[in-house]
């Protein structure tokens, strides 16, 4: 495949470029800057892109056969710009006749209990919820879109770097814990996860939770 990967300058976007390049897909690497470090490929290319800018979107988009999304705010940036980027990557693929995204998601809006999700729990910290909020608005966005192919891919509650071991699950609109109810996943596995989805479509307009 030949994908277009947004946010791919970030700790999750170049785990999942190298993964898509691993695979042998070709890979076409958008961050604000144009330059994402630490890739070295023949089939990866960066470029430069506003995710808000549906113009640029529709441009780069044009002639993939998928866009795989890891964006997300920065420091810097206020939560809700996650949903402008979701409105003008979605209009964005429409204009350049791509059917297929999956997005890096979050885990606030998964269940942990029947109408109870992440966010909704009293541990959930305080200072995630502005992400969290416009995550799952951004979500409720995607959800309308049924003219595309679209997967909302989320980690577990806990994310970090680590272990590429090959091992994880996934839950439809629940978050993946362990017997003990611990919620986790490396970034490396979450790669894994993502990329399996992308090239598989097992969970198409579904909100997918992963996890070990």
């Amino acid at each position: 495949m030949d994908v277009l990967l947004l946010g791919a300058s970030g700790r999750i976007g170049t785990r999942v470029a190298t993964e898509l390049l691993e695979r042998g897909h070709a890979v076409t690497g958008v961050s604000r800057s144009g330059t994402v470090e630490d890739i070295d490929d023949p089939d990866f290319v960066a470029v430069s892109g506003d995710a808000t800018e549906v113009d640029d979107i529709a441009k780069l988009a044009t002639g993939h056969d998928a866009v795989a999304s890891a964006l997300g705010p920065s420091d810097d940036e206020s939560p809700e710009i996650l949903t402008a980027m979701m409105e003008a990557t979605i209009e964005g693929l429409r204009r350049a006749s791509v059917d297929r995204l999956v997005w890096t998601g979050g885990a606030g809006g998964l269940e942990v209990a029947p109408d109870t999700r992440l966010i909704e729990t009293e541990d959930f910290p305080e200072e995630w919820k502005p992400v969290a909020s416009a995550a799952i608005d951004a979500y409720e966005i995607l959800s309308e879109a049924d003219d595309l192919e679209w997967t909302y891919v989320a980690p577990a509650a806990l994310i970090e770097p680590g272990d590429r071991t090959g091992e994880y699950r996934t839950a439809e609109g629940e978050l993946v814990a362990d017997d003990e109810g611990d919620s986790y996943i490396t970034m490396e596995d979450f790669a894994i996860a993502f990329v399996d989805e992308l090239e598989e479509a097992n969970a198409v307009h579904t909100y997918l939770g992963t996890g070990y």
